[in-house]
């Protein structure tokens, strides 16, 4: 969850030092900070439930799952540095530097979308990530209704998928995953979607 701080101009490299002393997590967009706000509780039970299911199918795999640490960055022109709430990554990971908090080579990515949030990652965010050749999906979940959009690279093209209702599953064919809305939306208290 994102929220826009008072503007100051920073460079990829004054940004990527300051943020690892900083004591809570900044996004970077085109030299500016964007501050990341607490989540709810729906946003992070959300985050935890796809975090464990996508953790235990993928056990005996190649990929691993980070949730909401791991720092990823979308192209080589350094103007973007997002912290994902959920990121996959499969094969060996690429990181920008030794100091390995960086990710380069992201095959999924899942966003819980809050209020202030959604349309930024809809947007702005998701164009960012689309540059990104390793990337093949990227998930938004609702943190309001049961409700996931899924956006699946085919070649050049990305295209949408909609999951509705706790009996949906969720399938992420990068990472040969599937997930019952159920088990995602499992601990959040909300109401199903129309």
């Amino acid at each position: 969850m994102a929220s826009l701080a008072a503007q100051t101009y920073l460079t990829p490299e004054e940004y990527i030092a300051w943020e690892r002393k900083a004591p809570f997590k900044n996004e970077y967009l085109d030299g500016k900070i964007i501050a990341m706000s607490g989540a709810s509780r729906a946003h992070n039970r959300i985050t935890v439930d796809i975090t464990v299911e996508l953790g235990n199918q993928l056990m005996a795999s190649e990929c691993e799952v980070f949730a909401g640490d791991m720092r990823v960055r979308p192209g080589p022109a350094r103007s973007a540095y997002f912290y994902p709430d959920v990121v996959v990554v499969c094969d060996e990971p690429r990181f920008e530097d030794d100091t390995f908090d960086t990710l380069l080579n992201p095959l999924a990515v899942i966003e819980v979308l809050s209020p202030s949030t959604a349309a930024y990652d809809r947007g702005e965010k998701f164009e960012r990530y689309q540059v990104l050749t390793s990337l093949q999906e990227y998930i938004l979940i609702s943190q309001d209704t049961v409700h996931i959009e899924r956006y699946h690279r085919q070649g050049t093209q990305w295209h949408q998928d909609i999951f509705q209702g706790f009996d949906a599953v969720l399938p992420l064919s990068s990472i040969d995953c599937a997930v019952p809305l159920r088990a995602i939306y499992r601990r959040a208290i909300l109401e199903p979607s129309e």
